[in-house]
């Protein structure tokens, strides 16, 4: 799973169209789509489809969630997308192991986006300039989140995050 996730984030830091489908596109539509598929092209939606509802919501919870985005229901397509390409390949003379990636990434989804959204977060402390703006969209979002990298990036900016009568130790 390691692997794949890696090899993952390498794909959509420069997508490919089919990758970029998942970004632009109904999932529901993309998935019922999938399923009328057959062989190999079944199984490459499936899987393409698992991958972009994975990082849609690993790295962009957030703004799913402002915008009203059921992240259950979104998170249960995408399971269900991995699901299905793992029990395509059970039985074929797939690469070992494959199935069970793929099934893994199924039965444990939402912990893997939430593994990719700390992944998002660390590189937003990384990446954020230092400038007032940066440090006051850090420090919102470090309030939804309560992430470790942006508690550190906002305390190498000078400020203790606090949240009500809290404060990080």
């Amino acid at each position: 799973a390691q692997s794949y996730l890696a090899g993952l984030l390498a794909d959509f830091a420069k997508p490919r169209w089919t990758t970029a489908e998942t970004l632009r596109r109904p999932i529901a539509l993309l998935l019922d789509e999938a399923m009328t598929r057959t062989g190999g092209e079944r199984f490459e939606r499936l899987r393409v489809l698992g991958d972009g509802v994975l990082y849609t919501t690993g790295f962009f919870r957030r703004h799913l969630e402002s915008r009203g985005v059921a992240l259950a229901y979104v998170a249960a397509l995408g399971a269900r997308a991995y699901d299905h390409a793992a029990t395509m390949l059970n039985g074929r003379n797939a690469t070992e192991g494959a199935s069970d990636v793929l099934r893994e990434l199924a039965r444990n989804f939402e912990m893997f986006t939430l593994l990719l959204n700390e992944v998002a977060d660390a590189l937003l402390a990384q990446s954020a300039p230092a400038t007032a703006r940066a440090t006051l969209e850090l420090y919102e979002t470090w309030l939804c989140s309560r992430s470790e990298p942006l508690a550190r990036a906002l305390i190498e900016r000078g400020l203790v995050p606090l949240r009500g009568s809290e404060t990080l130790h």
